[in-house]
């Protein structure tokens, strides 16, 4: 099956598992897909991130879920930027989610990072998802 958007993929996978409960996602691993668990890991929002080699086959991205008293740490995930419309924003007007309980995963010219790391380094870039 071809993908045609792996990062909305990415997100709905999250979504919809942790609304059945599950532990942990399973996808074919990017280095894109690995920086944004690495930042939803920092921020608190999933316990873990594994990456999986397997002989003559993809890697695997395995992503550990995270609750708190039987509910979802992430209680929404959107994906913003899309291929048919991507979202950019400069520094002065990046978005703060929820006041500034929520993160905003932007994709920079430094790498990909929250909306905070973004305004402290002065940069803008392309605005990946929100997570609150």
């Amino acid at each position: 099956m071809n993908i045609q958007d792996p990062i909305s993929d990415m997100i709905n996978r999250i979504s919809n598992n942790q609304k059945i409960k599950k532990k942990k996602v399973i996808m074919f691993y990017s280095k894109f897909k690995s920086s944004i668990s690495k930042i939803l890991k920092e921020e608190g929002y999933i316990e873990d991130y594994n990456i999986i080699n397997k002989k003559n086959k993809k890697k695997i991205l395995e992503i550990k879920l995270k609750y708190f008293k039987k509910k979802s740490v992430i209680h929404n995930i959107k994906r913003i930027s899309k291929p048919s419309l991507r979202v950019y924003k400069n520094k002065k007007n990046l978005p703060k989610i929820i006041s500034g309980f929520g993160i905003a995963i932007i994709s920079t010219s430094k790498g990909v990072m929250t909306d905070h790391k973004a305004r402290k380094y002065g940069l803008g870039g392309e605005i990946i998802c929100y997570v609150s």
